[in-house]
Parts: C-alpha cells; sequence; structure tokens
C-alpha cells in the first residue's frame, strides 16, 4: 500500500488523520473510515474501500494508491467529488 503524500482528508478527521493512517498500516480496527485510492478497474475513476476490508489476510494491498481518507460514506463521497474538480481545473 502507497500513500500519496498530500492526503485528501475528509473535516470530521483532519485533526486525527495521522493516526488513522498509523492504525491501518498496522491492520487496527477502523470502523466507519474509508480510503480513497486511484481505481483497481481502469473503467473507474476511484475506489472508495472500507478500511475494514483492508483488515482482511486476502484482501490485495500492494497495488493500492491511497489518495484520501472519510469518515462515514457520505464524505467518502464529497472527498472524490473535492479530488475530481480539483483535477478538472488543473487539466
Amino acid at each position: 500500500m502507497k500513500w500519496y503524500d498530500n492526503l485528501y482528508v475528509g473535516e470530521s478527521i483532519r485533526h486525527k488523520a495521522d493516526k488513522i493512517k498509523w492504525k491501518i498500516k498496522h491492520n487496527a480496527g477502523q470502523i466507519n473510515i474509508y480510503v480513497i485510492a486511484l481505481a483497481s478497474n481502469p473503467q473507474n475513476l476511484l475506489d472508495i474501500i472500507p478500511a475494514q476490508e483492508l483488515m482482511q489476510k486476502g484482501y490485495p494491498k500492494q497495488d493500492i494508491y491511497v489518495i484520501g481518507l472519510a469518515c462515514g460514506m457520505e464524505e467518502a463521497q464529497l472527498v472524490v467529488k473535492q479530488i475530481i474538480d480539483e483535477v478538472y481545473r488543473e487539466t
């Protein structure tokens, strides 16, 4: 798993993003936390993955490039919207 240097983080977890990141790296349980990663399928833009799913032993974590974190699915969707808006403006 690789992490984007300028990680996009939802407002509700902005102050504890480093702690959440550490917990995800060390397979600690994270309830209602979502990881936003580059898409595993070329037909999609981004993947929204529940952090609990990353705890599974068989989950392929090597190819995941994390670009954002959020608390709750709604906030994850807002962060994805923010990322897409920023990319659209820059290109």
